[in-house]
């Protein structure tokens, strides 16, 4: 169990100045360093608020985190309750995309794609490329079979959320939009008369946005891009291995220029480095996959076989089922409530159409990268490797096919790092604006504190700045979640709606 909440409560309560004095005392004669420090003000409170959003019970021999299952429980209901509408209507999401339906003098500000492309440069990342690599390592080739199960529910809890998020927007008369799980929770609640309720979901939800926008969506990618550089450059020898600041100032200039613009521009960006990095990324997985054939048969089998082996290593069963729900819930946030406020920019007056826009993105997130990554894996019996992690055992597998690939993972990692900056610049200044009101001005001060933190992610060893931003990402999925199923019978009349004016030819295609 990751900590108790007594244990954590206790050491949030130590004043955080003697804490810090206390590290600083553990090592005798030894003066702490900056980042020394600021870990050391962080340690208390992301141990306690980890230890609450993480909170684990035992399951047979592993631990269990009850925030995977509350997302994983919510995808189910939404999966049964809309009637399997991930499958239904998956072809006309394809058709949305392609704009089959799109009018250009709809409100909003982003096409289906560009939103789609948006929301899925915030998802697609990391956790595709070093998170699958450790529920493999640690659940076995079983673990993949369950984190294909919960992309695939997570594709319902995506359609009520951006649903909801098109349907309670604020539209402006500038053109620009505002939503996402804060506007839903206040006005959704409000017409219910739960006004108190709804309110303070929406402020707890749009704090926590903020704080994981600048944590794990920038300071945490930001270094990652960094260290990734430093390791093909030459390591501890590397020319940039303590210039830190100067890679990261030159991407907070990068990432300044394009969220300055606003959505749209971030938009534009996305629409063009998401199809690019998936196209590199899913191409090398494939020609592997294509050397591999006469493999794929073993590896098909391992990974259904291990998925309901007892024998399977990592707790068994049990442990390859939570393996494969955790990867799945870490990589494609469905249920956090995240990608909803890129979601609603889109130009519609349907808020369906979004929703079902919104299917494909843990789709392509967990059901096809994903699945490929650890296709991969299987092949290369990286995974096996105890003296590798992470990222190394991905980059070892695609290695053993290629031996330039770590060059190639290096740029698909800032590429990754880069475009989830710009999506989570997004979603943290539409929570700020919710909470400190529009304009210029208001929203210019969030964006210089993020590109800030572009530069400071990359110039210290984030520890516990990581651990609760962590949190704070998935602290959004409680509230997010609750207001979901409160909300979920307007999404029903939405969806019901829209499909009815399809079949009556009030709706018709644009092309």
């Amino acid at each position: 169990m990751r900590a108790t909440i007594p244990a954590a409560l206790g050491a949030a309560l130590l004043p955080l100045a003697a804490r810090a004095q206390e590290a600083a005392e553990a090592v005798p004669g030894a003066a702490m360093t900056f980042d020394e420090r600021i870990n050391a003000v962080f340690e208390p409170v992301a141990t306690f608020i980890s230890g609450i959003i993480f909170y684990t019970v035992p399951l047979g021999d592993v631990d269990f985190p009850l925030i995977v299952g509350w997302l994983i429980v919510a995808a189910s209901i939404f999966t049964l309750y809309f009637g399997f509408i991930q499958f239904r209507a998956f072809k006309h999401a394809i058709e949305l995309v392609r704009g089959d339906y799109s009018d250009p003098n709809d409100a909003g500000e982003v096409s289906h794609f560009q939103a789609l492309a948006t929301a899925l440069s915030g998802t697609v990342g990391l956790g595709n490329i070093a998170g699958v690599a450790v529920a493999v390592s640690l659940g076995g080739p079983g673990a993949t079979f369950w984190m294909i199960l919960a992309g695939l529910l997570g594709m319902a809890s995506k359609f009520t959320e951006c649903t909801l998020g098109v349907k309670y927007r604020n539209e402006y008369a500038d053109g620009t939009v505002s939503g996402g799980p804060m506007y839903y929770l206040s006005k959704g609640f409000e017409k219910r008369g739960m006004t108190g309720l709804g309110k303070f979901l929406a402020v707890f939800f749009a704090v926590c946005c903020i704080g994981g926008s600048l944590g794990g969506g920038n300071m945490f990618q930001a270094n990652q891009a960094y260290q990734q550089m430093v390791n093909i450059t030459g390591g501890t020898e590397s020319w940039l291995a303590d210039k830190g600041w100067l890679f990261g100032l030159v991407m907070a200039l990068i990432v300044g220029v394009v969220i300055i613009g606003g959505i749209k521009s971030i938009a534009s960006v996305t629409e063009k480095i998401v199809p690019f990095m998936a196209i590199l990324y899913v191409t090398a997985s494939i020609v592997i996959i294509v050397m591999n054939l006469n493999h794929l048969g073993e590896a098909v089998g391992a990974i259904i076989g291990g998925a309901f082996s007892p024998e399977s290593i990592g707790g068994g069963i049990v442990g390859v089922i939570i393996q494969g729900f955790r990867r799945a819930a870490f990589s494609n946030e469905a249920g956090i409530g995240s990608a909803s406020i890129a979601h609603s920019a889109v130009r519609t007056k349907e808020p369906a159409t979004e929703g079902i826009v919104s299917l494909l993105e843990p789709f392509i997130d967990t059901v096809v990268i994903c699945t490929m990554t650890a296709l991969v894996i299987v092949f290369s019996g990286s995974y096996l490797q105890t003296e590798l992690s992470g990222v190394e055992v991905t980059s070892a597998a695609f290695a053993s096919a290629f031996s330039w690939f770590p060059y190639v993972l290096a740029v698909a990692v800032v590429l990754f790092a880069f475009s989830t900056q710009l999506s989570w610049s997004y979603y943290g200044l539409k929570s700020w604006t919710y909470l400190f009101g529009e304009g210029t001005a208001k929203e210019l001060v969030f964006k210089v504190i993020f590109c800030l933190f572009v530069v400071i992610g990359c110039t210290m060893q984030l520890g516990s700045v990581v651990d609760f931003s962590d949190s704070m990402i998935f602290a959004m999925g409680i509230a997010n979640v609750i207001g979901l199923y409160v909300l979920m019978p307007e999404v029903k009349r939405e969806v019901n709606g829209y499909f009815a004016r399809i079949r009556s030819g009030e709706i018709k295609k644009h092309r």
